[in-house]
């Protein structure tokens, strides 16, 4: 069997870096070493690609330090990553890139365009899904018209911030309190914010504008935090896992209590009111399908007392902490890490034969 080489992304520009670093860990460590070479490239906040040596510098952040840098080359006669070192320079032939970034210039679009222009195969979902997944106000309009219940919302601008009382006054003609106020281009929860009045609706609006210029105000649901993974498209069937709960030891799961909070905690297959799995996992997968899936996806709902769903949002780089949900649900369903990876990716291979 001929080796292949897989060149994997972490780090990045945006607020999720350091989740990316975590998760990449995870997923190094369940690459086959007999089917792949791996190349490891991270990239820095500030924008450097850096080939890195060993996963034991991801977990130090000692891989910042390294001398090597690195480009993605458009050109797509070369697929391939240049190495470059002082006045050396290589060229690696890339058979497959797994890009485990996180949030913007990441999982928003850009980086699969570029690995679009260079044609190497790449995991997970490509420009418009990746583009419009990561825009929470577009996502919501896609929902829209597959008539998927979700929670009402009013779309709000940078600019509107000029007049802010006009906007909290919008906003309190269509909801009562309290209120979510979240940036529409952001995950992990970063500038997410719940406001129980007027004077927390104004820091909630201020607070999510220095993520994004565009917000969404959103009605509270009232619910049990519900999750799914989604794998497949193209030539595959898309699949959907069983469902998982967050039990936030919050008021609501923000980025601390994912990450810094220990009493937060998740639940594999809980009990639900009777039909809201399938629910949940219909939804799912009919998500990720309008958005032009392909890969992974982890698709988030509310699930409320009655038993009815709502939708929340779709991630298409789903976090692959050790405590992340994604790769815990396809556990469950019998699938282990190291199979996981290995299908994620070879069915990236597939995408250009699709």
């Amino acid at each position: 069997m001929d080796r292949k080489t897989a060149v994997v992304l972490f780090g990045g520009q945006s607020s999720e870096h350091i989740v990316s670093c975590m998760s990449v860990v995870n997923v190094i460590n369940h690459i086959n070493r007999e089917k792949y070479d791996v190349v490891l490239i991270g990239i820095t906040e500030e924008g450097r690609w850096i080939k890195t040596d060993s996963v034991e510098d991801i977990k130090k952040g000692t891989w910042k330090d390294g001398t090597v840098s690195a480009v993605i080359s458009p050109d797509a006669t070369m697929n391939g990553v240049i190495l470059m070192d002082g006045d050396k320079t290589e060229i690696v032939r890339a058979d497959v890139i797994f890009p485990v970034l996180h949030g913007l210039f990441g999982e928003d679009g850009t980086v699969q365009g570029l690995l679009e222009l260079a044609g190497i195969p790449y995991v997970g979902c490509g420009v418009l899904a990746s583009a419009i997944s990561m825009d929470k106000l577009y996502t919501k309009i896609v929902a829209d018209d597959l008539g998927i219940t979700q929670a009402a919302y009013v779309p709000v601008m940078r600019h509107d911030l000029k007049d802010i009382e006009a906007v909290v006054g919008r906003v309190e003609e269509k909801f009562s309190y309290p209120v979510f106020v979240k940036p529409s281009n952001a995950g992990s929860s970063k500038g997410v914010s719940r406001a129980c009045d007027q004077q927390e609706l104004k820091e909630a609006l201020i607070e999510a504008a220095n993520h994004d210029r565009k917000i969404l105000v959103e009605e509270m649901i009232v619910g049990r935090e519900i999750e799914c993974a989604v794998f497949g498209g193209g030539n595959a069937p898309v699949e959907a896992s069983g469902v998982g709960e967050i039990l936030a030891a919050a008021e609501f799961y923000d980025f601390d209590a994912k990450y810094n909070n220990s009493d937060s905690r998740t639940v594999v297959d809980p009990v639900l009111p009777e039909g809201a799995t399938q629910r949940v996992r219909e939804a799912a997968r009919a998500i990720f399908q309008a958005v032009d899936g392909y890969g992974l996806a982890r698709v988030d709902f509310f699930v409320k007392k009655d038993g009815s769903v709502v939708f929340n949002e779709i991630n298409t780089m789903p976090g692959f902490t050790a405590i992340s949900m994604y790769p815990m649900l396809w556990e469950a369903a019998g699938m282990n890490k190291d199979q996981l990876v290995d299908r994620l990716l070879e069915h990236a291979m597939d995408r250009f034969r699709v």
